[in-house]
């Protein structure tokens, strides 16, 4: 008999999990292999080694997958990149970057512990469970071979459960007619988004995309003067997280409860490691 997960565990689980696959973006290892591909724009570089495993695609695929990024900055670096550096030589760039970064943050003795090959088999795992219909970032990277060394086998498997949970999450968007800006504002309302600065920065969105947004959503009662949440928009993102749960649900009731508390725990020793190891940029969460 299947013993039932915890309310919010899968989530739980993914929010220690997902760090693990983001350290990369900010990664100094990321932007020296790409540099060396002729990379040399930060965005460009994102937009590429996210997008690489569909291929050599358009401005039109990355802007509709990535959903929240402004159509002009993608259509800036895409498809153009592609021919400074091919998807197949992106992602081998990449590979490098994560196991250099994945070393630098956590030591060769975690790399090679016996925790970490518990935490990738648990999390390949999960990923046994996950669909592809309806979900294209998570399908086009559930087409790459996993890895052989445990800590890059990991940082696959957070990948998966990355992209599934996200392409679900984006569904769920749509559902409550959140927009591109409208969508990153709420979040970094919650106190849990990136800071707007990064976001602009990141996005390609301006001050004035932001408060034209910031707008619509006071219009609709989700956000007051002061550009808090509302008691009208805490529940829409209340509700906008228990339905991505829901969606998500297949890959962590495949582990089962036991297997979502381990994997948990690892991971949450994993990321504690990378952040005392400075893997984020201290002023990128928050409102301010």
């Amino acid at each position: 008999m299947t013993t039932p997960l915890p309310e919010r565990a899968g989530r739980r689980c993914h929010n220690l999990i997902n760090p693990l696959h983001s350290t990369h973006y900010f990664s100094p290892d990321l932007g020296r292999e790409l540099t060396a591909l002729g990379v040399t724009d930060q965005r460009a570089a994102y937009l590429a080694v996210r997008a690489a495993a569909m291929g050599p695609v358009g401005a039109g695929v990355v802007t509709a997958t990535f959903y929240n990024f402004r159509p002009e900055l993608v259509a800036r670096h895409v498809p153009a990149v592609w021919e400074t550096a091919s998807p197949d030589v992106v992602l081998a760039a990449r590979a490098r970057a994560v196991g250099a970064t994945l070393r630098r943050l956590l030591g060769e003795e975690v790399l090679a512990s016996k925790e970490m090959a518990e935490a990738a088999e648990l999390a390949l795992r999960a990923t046994e469970a996950c669909t592809r219909h309806a979900r294209p970032l998570y399908a086009a990277h559930a087409d790459l071979p996993v890895p052989d060394e445990p800590h890059l086998a990991l940082w696959h498997a957070a990948t998966l459960l990355r992209e599934h949970r996200g392409d679900g999450h984006l569904t769920v968007l749509l559902g409550a007619d959140l927009g591109p800006v409208e969508a990153l504002v709420t979040h970094t309302a919650t106190g849990k988004g990136m800071a707007p600065k990064w976001t602009l920065a990141t996005r390609g969105w301006s001050r004035e995309d932001w408060d034209t947004a910031a707008g619509r959503l006071r219009d609709r009662g989700v956000l007051d003067a002061d550009g808090e949440l509302t008691e009208t928009g805490v529940a829409l993102r209340r509700e906008i997280e228990t339905e991505t749960d829901r969606l998500d649900r297949a890959p962590y009731e495949h582990l089962g409860a036991p297997g979502v508390e381990r994997l948990t725990e690892l991971a949450g020793e994993l990321l504690t490691r990378a952040l005392a190891a400075g893997a984020f940029p201290a002023d990128m969460i928050g409102k301010g």
